[in-house]
């Protein structure tokens, strides 16, 4: 038989990170293309950064992990965003000259892959009653 286990205080996905290449050339991409918030933007020290964006409204981040001691970049992160209406997303990101996927999904729900500044691949699924 299979002794009981206690559950964790954890009560939610607070952050993800991405690596990066460039902190400053994200943070232009996710905040300027994306129209994410910045909601922190720290020294670590030695020239490290931690950099915090997300949706606004948005309760889970992304932090841009600088990509250097193993971290790589331009990989499938398995991130997926929500969105309330997938196709105006999808032509609005084409629209500023964002590397989208030749179209959307449309299985089970629409969806569609785009590519951040450093090939980082992200998804967008519609979940219209959220």
């Amino acid at each position: 038989m299979r002794e009981a286990t206690t559950a964790t205080h954890i009560v939610q996905v607070g952050t993800v990170g991405i690596s990066v290449s460039d902190q400053d050339r994200a943070l232009e991409f996710y905040e300027g293309k994306l129209g994410f918030e910045v909601r922190l933007d720290g020294s670590l020290g030695d020239g490290q950064r931690w950099i915090e964006v997300a949706p606004p409204g948005a309760i889970t981040t992304i932090v841009l992990v600088r990509a250097d001691q193993g971290l790589v970049t331009g990989v499938d992160t398995q991130v997926r965003f929500t969105s309330t209406n997938v196709q105006a997303d999808y032509d609005a990101l084409r629209d500023r000259g964002i590397d989208v996927d030749p179209g959307i999904l449309q299985y089970p729900v629409p969806m569609f892959a785009f590519r951040d500044q450093d090939d980082n691949r992200l998804v967008v699924v519609e979940r219209p009653n959220e």
